[in-house]
């Protein structure tokens, strides 16, 4: 989807304009349905909220930045801080929603020891994602990757030696299920796995918590939204009682929801 400025200006000093909430959100389950959930709970306590739901994930960024949207949700924290950087705009983590950590699937091996020489694997094409796969196969020692490089930065160009002859296919987010079939391996997020009926269970090599850190998905605002009585009341209802029993009947719980968490102690964290 193409945004255009439709007249949004950001909050105006009137009374009406600072009870409403303007969010742009992606088109996908664990972000709609939550925020559904979370615009009747803020409307029961008197605000209006204005939602835009996208498929874009470029626009919802520059959009927050340039004051058109209140916040948006559609990303998580990695994604988020080299899309600031590169764009230098100053966008940063409200607060947390759900965490998404992510593993290396197959359906023609068992193990990561069956994987043959020569290969092939499936990762994701964007610079945030990227790494994900290599630092999993590096971890088990199929791979040697530049130690020196976080999970965030790391790339092909990272591996110092590939005894197997790996080679890797980059392919879209949503592109990396339906070509599962074709390769001997895939990087898949744990919900397009459980799409396909796969658990962290079944997969070669799975993120551990701490690998997954960077990987929780946010809710996104200009620095000091999140203090505000808006910024409050908007992550209220998005951590409410009933969004959490939403996550937990989501595929069966499978997204875990990381809200006691510190999002400024982990960026230093996992940045560092």
């Amino acid at each position: 989807a193409v945004l255009t400025g439709c007249g949004l200006t950001g909050n105006a000093a009137t009374g009406a304009e600072n009870m409403t909430i303007k969010l742009i959100v992606t088109e996908s389950a664990p972000y709609q349905e939550p925020t559904k959930i979370a615009q009747k709970v803020l409307e029961s306590e008197g605000w209006e909220v204005q939602v835009k739901y996208v498929t874009d994930i470029v626009q919802p960024n520059l959009a927050v930045a340039n004051g058109e949207y209140d916040a948006n949700y559609f990303q998580h924290a990695s994604y988020l801080a080299q899309f600031t950087k590169d764009k230098d705009i100053d966008v940063e983590t409200a607060f947390y929603m759900y965490g998404s950590p992510g593993g290396l699937y197959s359906q023609k091996h068992k193990t990561i020891d069956e994987l043959p020489q020569g290969a092939k694997i499936a990762i994701p094409v964007d610079p945030a994602n990227n790494g994900r796969a290599l630092a999993l196969l590096a971890k088990a020692g199929v791979l040697k990757v530049d130690e020196n490089k976080s999970v965030i930065h790391l790339s092909q160009n990272d591996i110092l030696e590939n005894p197997k002859g790996i080679s890797f296919t980059e392919v879209d987010q949503q592109s990396l299920s339906k070509t599962l079939p074709d390769v001997d391996a895939g990087f898949l997020f744990v919900r397009l796995g459980a799409e396909l009926g796969l658990t962290p269970q079944d997969a070669l090599l799975f993120e551990e918590d701490a690998d997954a850190l960077p990987f929780i998905c946010v809710v996104a605002a200009k620095p000091g939204f999140a203090e505000t009585e808006k910024g409050k009341a908007l992550q209220n209802a998005y951590q409410s009682d009933e969004v959490r029993t939403w996550f937990k009947e989501y595929i069966d719980g499978v997204l875990p929801t990381p809200w006691d968490r510190d999002p400024v102690a982990d960026r230093k964290t996992w940045d560092s």
